[in-house]
């Protein structure tokens, strides 16, 4: 497995975690908004790898925009729901070797 694909579960578990209504808000606000610029790094170094080793990039930009808007109170826990989703579809797919095709 990919380091990428593995950042890629990594990133989408927290998201989900993050978009659990009282229970990500409550982690947002007590740590007074660190873990958006946690969430942030891991999605830019995860959308690097992915991106280096030719994989789908969706996820971790629609997390990009996740980190960076989830201030908004509603709003920030539809888009930590969306990106969790599109993080783990991205990770669940089979990876593709170049070699096969060579």
């Amino acid at each position: 497995m990919s380091s990428s694909r593995v950042l890629k579960w990594v990133t989408g578990g927290l998201e989900a975690i993050l978009g659990v209504p009282i229970l990500g808000a409550t982690i947002v606000i007590s740590f007074l908004w660190l873990p958006l610029l946690v969430m942030l790094i891991l999605h830019i170094t995860t959308l690097v790898l992915t991106k280096n080793e030719g994989g789908s990039i969706t996820g971790s930009v629609l997390g990009i925009v996740t980190s960076c808007i989830a201030w908004i109170p509603f709003v920030g826990m539809i888009m930590h729901i969306i990106s969790a989703i599109f993080l783990m579809i991205d990770a669940a797919k089979p990876e593709i070797n170049k070699t096969d095709f060579a």
